[in-house]
């Protein structure tokens, strides 16, 4: 008994304690059920935990194990079995726990659907769809390293999630091959990922000897090259860290080489002035070079080439200087400021628009003045028009309705025309009716507005 225990303890690093109350509780459960006991009944069992002695006492007598018999034995067996199974899950589950955000190599065992189970050697990791790279395929056998992303419970086992798409499968790759990174000399300060495609590195030194770029890259590209290998070919630039938000955002577009940058700080936006040749090279591939960059920078960032700020600095100071009190000079001077339209005008108000220099108070409350008139007359345009429109449905509906009482009437003129002239004809052979076909002294008030809509029409 001892030594049992003693090897489930080191085969599968279960507390011996655990597993002697386990088996205590097993035998306690046979006991019930070999002699038909009620839950009030008591049975206790326990193991000696130094000679392995198995003493019970049921409801104060105590019996001898073999008693118990070769059916109460077997009961015993399965709720061993499934007591030492909880364990080993509770003990992968908080062994794997703690290593979330690490690298394991595991072995590929098989697909379950588009999911891909890895042996990982004490417990078998899933690879979910998502979490794997487009480019690569994977085949029984294949050995990958692999990123711990999420370790959870699912009914009585324990999932075990790996990723290959994770920002931190990189940052631990290159702990494990740049020295200075894992000695604290180099940090890794951002990290900007899109998997199978390309990768962004932001690092920093702490050591102004040491160049962070060039030891990451390493000679002649020997470390970076073993990354690039590990992940199936997948680009990655390294880049320099920085404090101040232009040069990051800068160092975070590269390989294009920017000119102007304009940082909106309360929006954390930037406005990046490239040449005409680089804006290509300074977008990507749809677009995939600036995403990167403005998640590996933290701030928006949008590339306009000098050819395209040059049309739209023209539009803006058109726009400003549409309302006369602002004119071309002054218009000028408000786009140099930050303001590229009317609706920032309006926004700053007039105390904001006093301080920039040109304006002053009395110029600055004549264009708020005209701002104002501007949008009670725009306001008037939209409700006229909208009056407007109004009354042309109604006018539709009304003369549609008319034209078709006129047609109506139309055809009863029409009626009425011929029925007159049969009445003619009869009057002529001495018959007692009038030419419009009617008799004397009945009502024609009818048949003469059936005529007059006629007439009109």
């Amino acid at each position: 008994m001892l030594r049992i225990v003693d090897a489930i303890h080191r085969d599968k690093n279960i507390e011996k304690e655990f597993v002697f109350r386990g088996i205590e509780l097993a035998l306690s459960s046979a006991a019930r059920k070999h002699y038909g006991l009620a839950d009030a009944a008591e049975v206790k069992i326990t193991i000696g935990r130094e000679d392995g002695e198995i003493v019970a006492v049921i409801d104060g007598r105590k019996v001898a194990p073999e008693e118990l018999g070769r059916i109460a034995a077997q009961t015993a067996k399965q709720v061993i079995i499934q007591k030492i199974r909880e364990a080993e899950q509770d003990v992968l589950y908080e062994e794997y726990l703690g290593r979330v955000g690490t690298l394991v190599h595991g072995t590929v065992q098989r697909y379950e659907g588009a999911n891909v189970v890895v042996n990982l050697g004490k417990a078998e990791g899933f690879l979910p769809r998502g979490e794997q790279i487009y480019s690569e395929s994977y085949q029984p056998g294949d050995r990958l390293r692999l990123y711990i992303a999420d370790v959870k419970r699912a009914g009585g086992k324990v999932r075990i999630i790996v990723s290959r798409t994770e920002p931190g499968l990189v940052r631990r790759l290159f702990e494990m091959e740049v020295p200075e990174i894992a000695e604290n000399i180099i940090s890794i300060r951002s990290i900007a990922r899109e998997a199978g495609y390309r990768s962004k590195i932001a690092v920093e030194s702490s050591d102004a000897k040491i160049d962070c770029v060039g030891a990451c890259v390493g000679v002649r590209g020997s470390r970076i090259r073993s990354i690039v290998e590990e992940l199936n070919g997948e680009k990655i630039d390294i880049v320099r860290w920085s404090n101040n938000a232009r040069e990051l955002v800068a160092e975070s577009l590269k390989p294009a080489k920017v000119g102007e940058i304009y940082l909106d700080e309360g929006g954390r936006s930037a406005t990046v002035v490239v040449d005409d040749s680089q804006l290509s090279l300074a977008i990507g591939r749809r677009g995939q070079n600036v995403r990167l960059a403005s998640k590996l920078c933290g701030w928006d960032i949008d590339i306009i080439s000098k050819t395209q700020l040059a049309e739209r600095t023209t539009e803006a100071i058109t726009e400003l200087a549409s309302i006369a009190p602002i004119g071309r000079e002054l218009a000028e001077t408000l786009y140099r400021g930050g303001y590229e339209s009317l609706q920032d005008v309006a926004d700053a108000g007039v105390q904001k628009l006093a301080g920039v220099a040109g304006v002053g108070a009395g110029k600055a409350q004549e264009i708020m003045e005209s701002l104002e008139h501007m949008a009670e007359e725009y306001a008037r345009r939209v409700a006229a028009g909208e009056a407007a429109a109004g009354g042309g449905e109604a006018a539709g509906g009304e003369g549609a309705a008319g034209s078709g009482e006129e047609a109506a009437g139309g055809g009863e003129g029409a009626a009425g025309s011929g029925e007159a002239a049969a009445g003619g004809g009869e009057e002529a052979a001495g018959g007692e009716e009038t030419a419009s076909g009617e008799k004397p002294g009945e009502d024609t008030t009818a048949q003469t507005e059936g005529e007059k809509p006629a007439e009109a029409g």
